[in-house]
């Protein structure tokens, strides 16, 4: 199926495996409740999102700026001439901005994003700015595997950009198997730059989701106001308060909506029982050394060929390419994420 979304630019829409009232309602029936984290990101939780990344908190977008801006030179000549740039989890245009600037005559920009209302900035501001640019939007939950749009442009080679951390979502056995499939999309001459969130103070780390102005609170809570408009749900948003903690066992920071109270709330026709304190989990954001992301790169078939990071080791940007003996495992492999939220 597709979309317009502006005279030059068609919008590729993939639906997804599971409608989003199947993955609430089979999220909340868990022990541990569990709502996806994909689904934070509704024309709303974007923009709330977008205000996250300028908080002083949040150092995880301006300090992956700096390291594009620092050695944009340098990435550009691994991603080489005419590739086909793919961005995953595509977002604010500002990091793809500083690539497309660097990058030698790149044959074609695909983002691909669960959210419209970011594709349809994407697309309107990048036309805008880069007019020869061919921008191919992908509408899709990249977390299955998909088939990129026809490039009118030929390329070199295809380069996926998955930049913000976003990598540290999925549990490591996610991220492998993900890591698989953009070993796929990618292809055997292609690669992959990642932005990857390291271990550091876990105050540092703590601060970073629970800034003093509130802002992350009500991106997580506002899942719940989607819930409410989209499946006739009752939530109400003032008996939940937004959690967010460093979980040091499995080395990362988790986000929980907490019920304050005793609570039945009905959701597509289903009632939900919650207990005062019980919570909902919304989010992971795994945290690595460059060590175990190594390790795990490795083994989902990819080999780490360059690292950046900034002055003080909080961020790293990483380049890596598919390891020829298997590569092809990785293009039989392509099988859907299973998410733990």
């Amino acid at each position: 199926m597709t979309l317009q979304s502006k005279p030059n630019a068609t919008l590729h829409e993939i639906e997804p495996h599971l409608s989003f009232r199947e993955e609430v309602l089979r999220g909340l029936r868990k022990h541990q409740k569990q709502i996806p984290c994909k689904y934070l990101y509704d024309d709303e939780g974007s923009r709330l999102f977008d205000q996250i990344c300028e908080l002083e908190e949040y150092y995880i977008t301006r300090t992956e700026i700096g390291i594009l801006d620092r050695d944009n030179p340098e990435i550009a000549r691994l991603m080489g001439r005419r590739c086909l740039v793919v961005e995953y989890g595509s977002g604010s245009t500002a990091k793809i901005r500083i690539l497309l600037r660097c990058i030698k005559e790149p044959a074609a920009y695909v983002p691909v994003d669960i959210s419209r209302y970011y594709l349809r900035r994407a697309v309107d501001e990048l036309g805008a700015d880069f007019p020869s640019l061919c921008v191919l939007p992908v509408c899709a939950d990249f977390t299955a595997a998909f088939d990129l749009p026809e490039c009118p442009v030929p390329s070199e080679r295809a380069v996926v950009f998955f930049p913000g951390s976003t990598i540290g979502n999925f549990t490591p056995g996610e991220a492998r198997i993900l890591l698989g499939q953009i070993a796929a999309i990618c292809g055997q001459h292609g690669g992959l730059l990642v932005g990857v969130d390291l271990k550091k103070d876990p105050a540092v780390l703590e601060a970073a989701y629970n800034d003093r102005c509130g802002v992350t609170a009500r991106f997580n809570l506002n899942v719940l106001a989607r819930i409410n408009r989209e499946l006739h749900a009752d939530f109400r948003l003032d008996r939940f308060r937004h959690l967010a903690f460093y979980n040091a066992e499995h080395g990362r920071i988790q986000m929980h909506l907490v019920s304050l109270a005793d609570q039945a709330v009905t959701v597509a026709g289903e009632q939900i029982e919650l207990r005062a304190r019980e919570t909902i989990h919304t989010e992971n954001s795994h945290k690595y050394t460059l060590d175990d992301f190594r390790e795990l790169a490795a083994k989902a078939g990819f080999s780490v060929r360059h690292v950046w990071t900034d002055d003080r080791g909080l961020f790293s940007v990483q380049y890596l390419t598919p390891k020829p003996q298997l590569f092809a495992e990785a293009v039989l492999r392509r099988e859907a994420v299973p998410r733990e939220i």
